[in-house]
Parts: C-alpha cells; structure tokens; sequence
C-alpha cells in the first residue's frame, strides 16, 4: 500500500533510521520500519522511537555497522547508537516447529511470518521509506481506522502466553483512543487473575509504563473497565468501594500527572505509589485511631500493612517505597507549624513531594484548604514575613513546642 495515501513520508522518519534501512537494503538485505513508530506515523503523530526489523541476522548487522552493540539472551537484537539516539534492529522471527525443542528464541523467519508473531494488529505494519510503502499482512490498518484493537491469533491463547499483553493492550487502548474487540473485551476480566502469576518486579516495570505515558487518567478508566485495576491493586479497589472515585486523591493525582508529562516535568514513581497507594492507608489508619489507638502509631500500622500485601502483587523497589512512606508520615507535620518546626521543615528534602501530596489532599475534600494555602504563602514570604506568619499562629492560640529541660550532671 502507499505509504503516502496515510501521510507517511521519509521526512517523517528519524534521519538516523532511515540511514539504518538504507544501508541494511544495500548491503543486500531487506530492511523495513516497524511497530509503534509505523503505527503512530500512520495516526499522525510524532513516534517516541524508531524500530527497524531486517532479514539479516545479528552477527550480520553488527558488522554492517561498527556503533551497534548486540543484547538479549533470549532473541539477540541490535542496538545501533547514534549518540543519544539508539536503533533498535531486529531480525524477522518465525513461529518455532511443534517439535522443535528447547528455547525458542532465536527462530528466524521472513517479513510475513514475523507479523503474525507480534502481538496487535496495530503494531504489526511495516514501512520501506525507500519503496514508499506498508506492508500490512494481518489488516492493521484497517483495524486502526475503524478504532479496533485486535489481538493477532487466538486471543485466549495469546494471553495465557503472556498475561502481561492484558496490561499492553490496555495501555495501547489508552494511548491510541481504541477498543477491544468483542472477543478480548470478554476475555480479559476472565483471565485477569494470570497476571497474579506474573513476577512482582516485572508487573512494577509494567505499571510504570502504564501510569507515566501521558494517559494515566485514561488508562486508569480502562483497568477499571476490563477488571484488571482490582487484581493489581486488591486493597485500593476494596478502600474504593469497588469503583473508580472521580473525586478522590488517586483521581486528582493521575490527572495532575498527565499535566506534569504534558509540561515536559517528571513524575517519580514514589509519588505515584503514594497516590495510588493512599486510599486504603487513610482508611485503615482513622479506623484504627476511632478505635483508641495512638495516631502515629495507627499511622504508621496502617502503611505497613498496606505495603505488605501490596508486594505480593507487585514488587515497588525500596528506593521508592521509602520515600513513599516517608511523603505518608510527613503529613502530619504540616500542622507543626510553631517555634522554628516550620523553618526547620521547609529545609527538609521531601518536603517539596509533600507539600504537593498534601495539595492533593486538599483537591479531594479530606483537608480545608487553610493549612495548604497558609504553606504556600510560607514558602513564597520573605524570611521577615515567614517569622510574622509564625508568630501570627501564636497569637491565634497554636501551641508553641515545649522546650525539653536539661538535666544536670551528677555531682554537679
């Protein structure tokens, strides 16, 4: 098909990957464009990277080019480094034989065979810049405009293959705007319980795909329609009432995440635990204090009791689930506001994360805006102002902090 008929030109095309398909075709080898990049060239947007696939096989393109860097164990690819800019290239990969043995990884195969070995239509279209056409073996394109997103093969097969194509079709209908077919939109609510047999650390690496692409609000929806936001996170479903709250904290925060990605400004993933994370660990903790049990003790209780049975499911490495507990227990700081506990506070590391945490707090409904507003005044004052609005606490009966006597030394 013409490739110009769908707005795809090679201006459009990474100069970088575009030298890459020239010199794997004259060096002898066919040579295409392929996956998301052909996908999204083909929707009208700009393509975050550039995958090619080729006939040759590993060793042969690494010494076609002397800046490529071969990885995997499994199926061996290229990485062809253009300063910052890397190629991946891959060779065309064919089904294995029903009685071939052992790994299956490396089972080269042509253009066609390796279509109907990726995983959604969509993504399986590939694009020769120098013949100006696509090649679409399994009807991509048309399932891409009538807004259909469908599995390559048998959809059940393909899921229990790999549970995780589940959370990549949901984060693919997100993204692009697209549905399910009839058959997956049945399917996946039944099999969503597999990805419990996913490893933890994997399924993390996988919601972080999900959740800072740009669509978290999106993609939230979706893991909610097709039942699989429950099976990843049991006890923010249940804390929820078994249905997404447009009004809660999680709400406020992944939109403001899709603002943030938007604006170029990152978001770490220990914040977005945290978000995630919250509802269940507010609930647990004011249950615990209405049953007489010391705040910061419940406090504390509550987001070891969430987090534990959080990784079962997935595994949040520690780098991140400690400043997560610590955006938590920082909260309750903000109402120590006496004395030099605001000054000293506002020095602190994570205070920025939450302060914007407990913004959040305050676009939900669970705080007056009051205590927020007065930080965001704090922070902006002139030394001179700050120590005004401190004393002003004072004045309006906070409590200043109690200062600890020393005690003498014996004998003294």
């Amino acid at each position: 098909m013409e490739a110009a008929a769908y707005g795809v030109t090679s201006e459009r095309i990474s100069p970088q990957a575009r030298q890459v398909v020239e010199r794997l075709q004259d060096a002898g080898y066919t040579a295409h464009l392929v996956g998301g990049c052909v996908r999204d060239l083909v929707l009208g947007r700009e393509p975050k990277d550039f995958d090619v696939v080729t006939e040759a096989r590993p060793e042969e393109i690494r010494q076609i080019f002397r800046n490529a860097r071969l990885i995997g164990r499994r199926f061996r690819l290229a990485h062809v480094h253009f300063g910052r800019e890397i190629i991946e290239v891959a060779t065309y990969r064919a089904a294995p034989a029903d009685d071939q043995e052992g790994d299956h990884g490396n089972v080269f195969g042509t253009a066609e065979e390796d279509a109907f070995r990726r995983d959604f239509t969509v993504n399986a279209l590939y694009y020769d810049p120098s013949e100006g056409v696509i090649r679409d073996y399994v009807d991509g394109l048309k399932d891409l405009a009538d807004g259909w997103l469908r599995v390559i093969g048998d959809p059940e097969e393909r899921f229990r293959e790999d549970p995780v194509r589940m959370l990549r079709a949901v984060r693919f209908a997100a993204k692009l705007g697209l549905r399910l077919t009839a058959e997956g939109r049945a399917l996946v609510p039944q099999l969503g319980p597999l990805l419990r047999q996913v490893a933890p650390a994997r399924l993390f690496e996988e919601v972080l795909k999900l959740f800072q692409a740009g669509n978290a609000v999106a993609t939230h929806d979706v893991l909610w329609e097709h039942g699989l936001f429950a099976v990843l996170f049991p006890e923010v479903a249940e804390a929820l009432g078994g249905a997404p709250d447009d009004e809660s904290l999680l709400a406020a925060a992944l939109a403001n995440s899709d603002r943030r990605i938007a604006e170029g400004k990152p978001v770490t993933p220990a914040f977005l635990f945290a978000a995630l994370l919250w509802e269940p660990v507010r609930e647990q903790a004011i249950h615990a204090v209405a049953e007489h049990t010391p705040s910061a003790e419940a406090w504390q209780n509550a987001a070891e009791q969430v987090l534990r049975e959080q990784l079962k499911v997935i595994l949040i490495p520690k780098r991140f689930s400690v400043p997560m507990r610590e955006i938590w227990s920082l909260q309750s700081r903000f109402e120590r506001r006496s004395g030099r506990q605001a000054f000293r506070f506002l020095e602190s590391k994570r205070f920025r994360a939450a302060y914007d945490f407990l913004g959040l707090r305050t676009t939900a409904g669970e705080l007056a805006p009051d205590l927020f507003d007065w930080w965001t005044r704090f922070q902006e004052a002139s030394a001179g102002e700050q120590k005004t609005m401190v004393e002003g606490l004072h004045e309006r009966g906070e409590k200043r902090p109690r200062r600890r006597r020393r005690r003498r030394a014996s004998g003294a």
